[in-house]
């Protein structure tokens, strides 16, 4: 929209403003306008001016353009309502209530469920650790012996039977006899044992030459003599009633 006065014209947008809108008013040379209460002005450069008004009707512009003085330039404002508004609210509709939602039941139970899981995995953690620490009852040194010539015995396929019989036997005398320490060759041991243990020499001397011998052990019952090796775990004492 133009508006002309004198020499004087501008042209401003939105072109049918309501109230509260900005107004910019383009002059074709930098203007400066008179203060007025019926507009405020928000920003000001040169030949632009945006203002805007709060009054549901025209307001008039007047000021200097260079050396030219103008007044009465009419800026139109319309009002936001609907003409014969009767400023009564419009009735509001009753609240209504947002749909219900399962994730946060879901969530809730997913949360709970892990939470169990963690609880239960903590105590059998718990357990396992608890076992894990409580000391194993010690196995005697004659049923550790025992239980490794049986075990002999059992697999004839073992490979260093004899050398695996005769280290059984060091172990369990060296338990049971403090003269007879691992440490000791098997000519030592048996200086030391004198003859006291039956079946020791012949295991002893079947162990070192499986071991040591490139023709390995002699040929030998092994099963009677490991069988025999079981006659140095003692027997206990039969009382007979009298």
């Amino acid at each position: 929209m133009i508006a002309i006065l004198l020499i004087v014209t501008a042209s401003f947008r939105p072109a049918t403003p309501t109230v509260g809108d900005p107004i910019t008013i383009e002059f074709e040379r930098p203007v400066v306008l008179n203060s007025s209460d019926a507009y405020e002005v928000i920003s000001h450069t040169g030949k632009r001016v945006v203002v805007r008004t709060f009054r549901p009707q025209p307001f008039e512009l007047s000021g200097r353009v260079d050396r030219i003085h103008f007044r009465k330039l009419m800026v139109p404002v319309g009002s936001v309502l609907a003409p014969d508004d009767d400023l009564k609210p419009a009735p509001l509709d009753p609240p209504v209530a947002p749909p219900v939602s399962r994730r946060p039941w879901i969530a809730i139970g997913i949360a709970s469920a892990v939470a169990a899981l963690a609880w239960l995995a903590t105590v059998l953690l718990a357990r396992r650790v608890s076992a894990a620490a409580m000391p194993l009852p010690a196995i005697p040194a004659s049923e550790r012996f025992r239980l490794a010539v049986e075990q002999l015995r059992r697999d004839p396929s073992a490979t260093l039977r004899w050398a695996a019989l005769a280290d059984a036997t060091r172990r369990y005398l060296a338990a049971i006899d403090p003269r007879l320490g691992l440490e000791l060759t098997t000519e030592e041991a048996l200086r030391r044992a004198q003859g006291e243990y039956s079946q020791l020499g012949l295991i002893l001397d079947q162990g070192d030459l499986e071991k040591f011998s490139p023709w390995g052990a002699r040929a030998a019952d092994f099963d009677a003599v490991a069988a025999s090796a079981l006659d140095l775990i003692p027997q206990p004492a039969v009382q007979v009633a009298a």
